[in-house]
C-alpha cells in the first residue's frame, strides 16, 4: 500500500511539474500568437491607409492637396465606406477635411498619437479613439509628405472590429494539441511510476530482509529505464552472494583453523603427557618426544604467522587507498634474489637449480616486505610440492592492459604438477591436493592465499596454469612503477 501511494505521488509530481511547463508554454504561446496575428490585421489595414494617402498625393500632387475643390472630389470619387480623409500642416492645424468644412472648430492635432508617430517616423496610427467632432469611434492612420500630413480614417465598426481580431483556430488546435499531449505525458508518467514503483518494491523488501523474487525483474521495461533497474538489481544480488560468500568463507576459514590448529596441539599434548606420566623413561626417547613437541610446535607457530599475515592483507585490501599513500619505489630483482639467497640451502637439498630471466631495474611501487612473501612463498611452495624437480624458472616481461603497463612474472617448476580440476582451487585458504602429504611437508595450505592476497593488494591478478611438458606455473602482474 505505502509503494502504491509513493509511486502514485511520484506520479503526480512528475505529471504536473511537466505538465505545467507545457501548458504554460501553450498560454504564453497562444498570447504571443494571439498579438501577433492582430498586430498583423492592424499592419494590413494601416498599409490600405497609407496606400490610400500615397495614391491621393500621387494623383492631385502635394502642392493641390490644399485645393479644396479637388479634394473633395477626389474623395469623392475614390470613397471607401465610412472614409474620412484630412490634410494637415506640419504645426497640426486641419487645412482640409472631408466630414467638416469649418476646419476651424477641428482644433489643433499634433497631440494626436498618429501625428505625433507621422512626425518622427513618416507614417503612424492610433487604434479605437473618438473624434471629437463627430463623437465616432475610429482607426486613424497618418502618413507625413513635405509640407503636410494626410490621415485617413475608418469608422470602427462592429465588422472592423471582427476584421482586426485574430483568428482563433489555432486556440482550438493548440488546446487538442495540449490534450493530446497530455494524455500522452499521463501513459508516459505512469509507465515510469509503475516500474520505479517495482524497483522501489524490490529495495523495501531487500532492506527489510523479506524474501525476494525475480517476478519482480521480468515486470522491468526493455529500455534504458529496464536496463538501470536491472543493473541496481544485479549489483545487489552480486552484493548479497558476496556477503555470503563472505560468511561462508569464514566459517570454512574458522573451521579449517580450529582443524588444523587441533592437530599439533594434540600431539604435542600426547607427547608431553607421556613425558609426564613416564618419570623414568630413557632419555633418548623423552628427547624424541621433546624434539617432536618442538617439530609441532614450529608447525603452530607458522600457522598462526600465516594466518596473521592473512588477516593484515585483508585488511589492505578493504583500505588500499591509504596503504598505497605508503608504498614506495621496490627493485624486484633485488627482492628475488635475496629470496633465493635465504632459500638457496634447501634450494641445493632438493636439487633444483634456479634460472632467472628478469631484465635490470623491474622497479613497482609497493610494499617490499610483502613482494618479498610473494617470491618466498611461491619458491617454499615448489621447494615443498615439486617432488623430483630440477629446475625453477622465474621470467618477466613487460605487458601492457587497457592503457596500463604491468610486469608480469611467472614462476614454474618441472614437478610432477596438479591435475587441472585443481588448479582453481589452488589459491583458496587451507586448499590441499592431498591432505596427509601436505601436513607431512610442513605445509599450512595458507602460502598461496597469501601470495593472491598480497598481488590483489598491489592490483594485480594471479593465476595458476600447467607447464609445458609437465609442472606447475604461477603467473601474476604487478603494475610498473
Amino acid at each position: 500500500m505505502a509503494t502504491a501511494l509513493r509511486s502514485k505521488s511520484f506520479q503526480r509530481n512528475l505529471l504536473l511539474s511537466i505538465g505545467g511547463v507545457f501548458l504554460l508554454f501553450a498560454i504564453c504561446f497562444s498570447v504571443y500568437q494571439y498579438q501577433r496575428e492582430k498586430e498583423y490585421k492592424i499592419d494590413i489595414l494601416h498599409s490600405r491607409l497609407q496606400m490610400y494617402n500615397y495614391e491621393m498625393v500621387q494623383t492631385l500632387g502635394e502642392d493641390s492637396l490644399t485645393n479644396s475643390l479637388l479634394f473633395r472630389d477626389y474623395v469623392a470619387r475614390h470613397q471607401m465606406e465610412g472614409l474620412r480623409v484630412s490634410v494637415i500642416d506640419l504645426k497640426g492645424r486641419v487645412i482640409l477635411d472631408s466630414y467638416d468644412t469649418n476646419v476651424d472648430s477641428l482644433g489643433n492635432h499634433l497631440q494626436r498619437t498618429e501625428i505625433e508617430q507621422a512626425l518622427h517616423v513618416g507614417n503612424g496610427y492610433d487604434i479605437k479613439r473618438m473624434s471629437q467632432s463627430t463623437h465616432e469611434t475610429y482607426f486613424y492612420s497618418a502618413t507625413r509628405f513635405s509640407n503636410v500630413i494626410v490621415r485617413a480614417a475608418v469608422p470602427y465598426s462592429a465588422e472592423l472590429t471582427r476584421s482586426l481580431q485574430a483568428d482563433n483556430t489555432y486556440i482550438y488546435f493548440a488546446g487538442a494539441l495540449t490534450l493530446l499531449l497530455g494524455i500522452v505525458l499521463y501513459y508516459i508518467t505512469h509507465r515510469i511510476s509503475r516500474h520505479i514503483g517495482h524497483l522501489h518494491e524490490f529495495a523495501v523488501k531487500a532492506e527489510e530482509g523479506e524474501e525476494l523474487d525475480h517476478e519482480l525483474e521480468r515486470r522491468l521495461p526493455d529500455d534504458e529505464l529496464g536496463d538501470i533497474s536491472h543493473t541496481i538489481i544485479m549489483l545487489y544480488w552480486k552484493l548479497r552472494h558476496s556477503e555470503e560468500d563472505k560468511l561462508r568463507i569464514k566459517r570454512q576459514l574458522t573451521q579449517n583453523a580450529a582443524h588444523e590448529l587441533k592437530t599439533p596441539a594434540a600431539n604435542i599434548r600426547w607427547y608431553l603427557e607421556s613425558i609426564l606420566d613416564n618419570p623414568d623413561m630413557e632419555e633418548d626417547k623423552k628427547r624424541h618426544f621433546l624434539e617432536r613437541c618442538h617439530v609441532q610446535s614450529e608447525r603452530m607457530s607458522k600457522l598462526l604467522l600465516d594466518m596473521s599475515a592473512l588477516a593484515k592483507l585483508d585488511e589492505l585490501d578493504d583500505d588500499r587507498a591509504t596503504i598505497r599513500q605508503a608504498y614506495h619505489q621496490v627493485d624486484v630483482l633485488q627482492v628475488i634474489q635475496n629470496v633465493l639467497d635465504d632459500t638457496s640451502l634447501l634450494l641445493q637439498d632438493r636439487g633444483i637449480e634456479p634460472s632467472l630471466q628478469v631484465p635490470q631495474h623491474v622497479e613497482v611501487l609497493g610494499d617490499q616486505s610483502l613482494i618479498y612473501s610473494i617470491f618466498r612463498n611461491l619458491i617454499d611452495n615448489a621447494i615443498a610440492y615439486a617432488i623430483g624437480a630440477s629446475r625453477l624458472e622465474i621470467i618477466c616481461n613487460e605487458i601492457e592492459t587497457k592503457g596500463r603497463h604491468f610486469y608480469e612474472f611467472m614462476v614454474r617448476d618441472d614437478g610432477p604438477g596438479v591435475e587441472p580440476k585443481h588448479l582453481e582451487h589452488l589459491f583458496e585458504r587451507f586448499y590441499r591436493i592431498d591432505k596427509g602429504r601436505s601436513r607431512k611437508l610442513g605445509g599450512t595450505g595458507l602460502g598461496l592465499a597469501i601470495v593472491k592476497n598480497a598481488v590483489a593488494v598491489h592490483g594485480g591478478s594471479t593465476t595458476a596454469m600447467t607447464t609445458p611438458g609437465g609442472g606447475l606455473t604461477i603467473k601474476f602482474t604487478l603494475a610498473r612503477f
